[in-house]
């Protein structure tokens, strides 16, 4: 059932089953809480407590907030985790993996730990080889002709690339959710600030993580022409000890919806091990 919480510049949805440590799960840009419709079910299953909810400006979430940064998201799921009396340990797909990091090094007091899945979390640079990998240059171009013309056409086209190989079994209704949700203008308007967002602000605060952390990479995410050397470099910029690095191989930028099975497996053992604390 969709239950709100109430913030300063609109209203955050949310939904919590299970019973147990609370882990709460936020997806990624021009997605909602449904992207977890297959890896939630697991963690409940297995004890937990979890919330799942949909960021500022996407799913059942209110429109218009003033901006839409990784940072303004870290204060929403803090707020989330306040009010369901935390602490939790977060996990955040993409653009919400920085976000999990900020909202680690603010609140060490509410955060257990950190699931980082195919995150944005560093500052991003275009090295001129990186463009001879084919299929990064080509999620590349489809996520910025998403984020200039504001077009559901091109979001489709850039997950196309972004969900190599294996889809979900639900994946023609995944499509026709996500084009429903995208042709309201102010869920295609928070998709396209969330685009133009820089993860400088999480990338700033990679070293002040305390909690312990789990960063997975699909092996063939095409929103980098090294996915593995990514998530090197997000581990090597925490804390030595703090991070591990998990590699979904056949995975692209979406190993939750691709390779459920798989990623509940390395969220599992890492809830194991930190959500009990």
């Amino acid at each position: 059932m969709t239950q709100h919480l109430a913030r300063e510049s609109g209203r955050i949805a949310y939904e919590v089953e299970g019973a147990g440590p609370l882990v709460v799960l936020a997806h990624g840009m021009g997605d909602s809480r449904a992207a977890y419709r297959f890896l939630a079910p697991q963690l409940i299953a297995a004890g937990h407590r979890v919330a799942v909810t949909d960021l500022r400006g996407c799913g059942e979430s209110s429109t218009g907030w003033p901006s839409y940064t990784r940072t303004d998201v870290a204060g929403d799921l803090l707020a989330l985790v306040r009010h369901l009396g935390g602490p939790a340990v977060l996990v955040g797909h993409s653009f919400s993996g920085g976000s999990v990091t900020i909202a680690a090094a603010q609140a060490p007091d509410l955060v257990r730990g950190i699931v980082e899945l195919a995150p944005f979390t560093r500052r991003q640079s275009l090295r001129p080889r990186d463009l001879r990998a084919r299929n990064h240059r080509t999620a590349m171009l489809r996520l910025l002709m998403t984020a200039v013309l504001g077009s559901t056409t091109w979001w489709q086209r850039y997950l196309e690339v972004a969900y190599p190989g294996r889809r979900p079994a639900d994946w023609s209704a995944q499509l026709r959710r996500m084009e429903a949700e995208l042709g309201d203008r102010g869920r295609m308007r928070a998709l396209q600030a969330m685009a133009r967002s820089a993860p400088v602000d999480a990338g700033a605060r990679l070293g002040e993580v305390r909690c312990p952390a789990l960063v997975v990479e699909g092996s063939l995410d095409p929103d980098w022409a090294d996915p593995r050397a990514e998530g090197e470099a997000v581990v090597a910029a925490m804390p030595a000890g703090i991070a591990t690095l998990a590699v979904v191989e056949g995975a692209g930028h979406y190993p939750h919806t691709q390779f459920p099975d798989e990623t509940a497996a390395l969220v599992l053992g890492f809830l194991e091990a930190n959500a009990r604390a």
